[in-house]
């Protein structure tokens, strides 16, 4: 029998094992991640047969209002907005987080080196001192965990989808944030229509308490008259501050949403312009649209994923784990003899570790771990149902609106009517002051809810957008941090600044 025969029964021995380790590298324990199928409605309540088939427009949904200002600002907003970077900041946590847990599939290997200076002194009557002398030492330690069970795979597994959360996360931040700067844009535009109908009437009112005053120097009207006319025109000029103010805090908040100091817009927004006007009918699409567009259900999915990877995790800690070990290391008295004229030792080896006593521990953790997941399960159905909710009475809100603006509408018609008529007869001497000033406070109230249900319609558009998970659609760009470091490498510390 040759030599190599007889290695065949010992490199057997050697591979089988190995072998065995290799198949069960692939094994993984817990519950593999399936995504929930949901029971949805089959349309919205009042939704017409013919609009089924139709889905939602969301790209770019706010260019429909047809202000350009608006569109400057949104994408102003989405660069600057402090929110979004802190989800920008979150999302390459979570990228970071990902390669971290990635790498404990890899082996790992270290690397060391030492160097003394030694010399035996002489401690007894009689003993002598040695010589000095150097000693070197370096050494290759390598170590690399099977992840039998799949506890590596599993932390590797739910860090993926950690990341597909903090990217879901950023879509919701950004769809909140295109909403309120519409929002918060249309009540801006709302406010100076408002203040502007304010003034116009106060002037209006004005005229007729002054009207008023020459009647009474001609006989033909009493002090009381003249007082009653002057003070509605003060009470209506006397909303303009309380409107300036709303408006402020508008304008206010707009600049803060978008990163900037909260005056900063006041010069820009200052010329009035219409009250954002929206294209109607909506597209609403089938509810089952939401489990794709809303990102906060998505995200809501995506960390109940996570928390089912994290239970295979926690299972994986119950059963035996084994690493491969390795070192070799060399040592010498000089440092050109390292790995020559040296000392050479070498280690090689499997580790075996298995949970033998923990108390219920490692179980009682799974069990954590089984809980966490049923929690994120239960806020996943409660995200849908929430979008559910926020669609439907979006709809409910936009649709009755538009109705009360119409009634709204022929009621400022029929009060302007009626103004005019009483202003004529006043001057005539056929009708009193108090018909006269009925007429123009009922129209001012009829003028001003009409105001307030444009602005209404355009904010229930934009709260029936956001409900169907409209937001932006374009580039962001989350791998720039915010702090770039500079002179991170080794340096003198006297180049550290002193604290003060």
């Amino acid at each position: 029998m040759t030599g190599f025969e007889r290695g065949r029964p010992a490199a057997r021995r050697t591979l089988l094992p190995m072998l065995a380790v290799v198949l069960l590298s692939g094994c993984v324990v817990g519950p593999d991640y399936e995504k929930p199928l949901l029971a949805m409605p089959a349309s919205w309540s009042d939704q017409k047969t013919a609009s089924i088939a139709r889905p939602p427009q969301l790209s770019q949904w706010w260019q429909r209002l047809r202000d350009p200002q608006l569109n400057t600002l949104v994408g102003e907003a989405v660069a600057g907005n402090l929110d979004v970077a802190t989800a920008k900041a979150k999302i390459r946590q979570a990228r970071a987080s990902y390669r971290q847990s990635a790498g404990a599939l890899f082996p790992t290997a270290d690397g060391s080196g030492s160097a003394s200076r030694s010399k035996t002194a002489a401690t007894t009557e009689g003993g002598s001192a040695g010589d000095a002398y150097s000693y070197y030492q370096a050494g290759f330690d390598a170590s690399w965990e099977l992840d039998l069970f799949g506890a590596n795979r599993r932390g590797v597994e739910a860090a993926r989808y950690g990341v597909d959360a903090s990217e879901q996360e950023l879509r919701s931040t950004l769809l909140t944030l295109v909403g309120d700067v519409a929002s918060y844009y249309a009540q801006a535009r709302g406010f100076q229509a408002r203040i502007q109908l304010a003034r116009r009437t106060a002037a209006s009112q004005q005229q007729t308490a002054t009207l008023t005053r020459t009647m009474l120097l001609a006989g033909t009207a009493t002090a009381a008259d003249v007082a009653k006319a002057q003070g509605q025109a003060n009470a209506t000029a006397a909303d303009v501050p309380s409107l300036e103010a709303s408006y402020a805090q508008a304008v206010h908040r707009l600049s803060v949403l978008t990163g900037r100091p909260p005056a900063a817009l006041n010069e820009r927004l200052k010329r009035g312009a219409p009250i954002p006007t929206p294209r109607l009918p909506l597209p609403t699409g089938i509810p089952a649209d939401i489990l794709l567009t809303r990102p906060d259900v998505r995200m809501a999915e995506r960390q109940y994923a996570q928390y089912t990877a994290k239970v295979g995790q926690a299972e994986a800690a119950r059963y035996p784990a084994v690493s491969l070990t390795g070192n070799i290391d060399t040592s010498a008295f000089r440092v050109g003899d390292l790995g020559k004229n040296s000392t050479i030792g070498w280690s090689f080896g499997p580790t075996l570790s298995v949970p033998i006593f923990n108390a219920g521990q490692l179980k009682a953790a799974a069990d954590v771990a089984r809980a966490e997941r049923d929690q994120y399960f239960i806020a996943y159905k409660t995200s849908v149902l929430s979008a559910l909710e926020d669609v439907e009475n979006a709809i409910v809100a936009l649709h009755q609106e538009r109705i009360r603006n119409s009634k709204l509408a022929a009621s400022v018609k029929s009060y302007g009517e009626a103004a005019n008529l009483e202003r004529t007869l006043f001057k005539s001497g056929e009708a009193g002051l108090l018909d006269v000033l009925d007429a123009e406070r009922s129209l001012y109230s009829a003028e001003d809810d009409l105001l307030q249900s444009r602005i209404a319609i355009a904010t229930d558009y934009v709260a029936l957008n956001k409900a169907l998970g409209g937001g932006w659609d374009g580039t962001i760009d989350s791998a720039k941090p915010e702090i770039v470091d500079a002179k991170t490498g080794p340096r003198l510390a006297s180049s550290v600044p002193a604290t003060q």
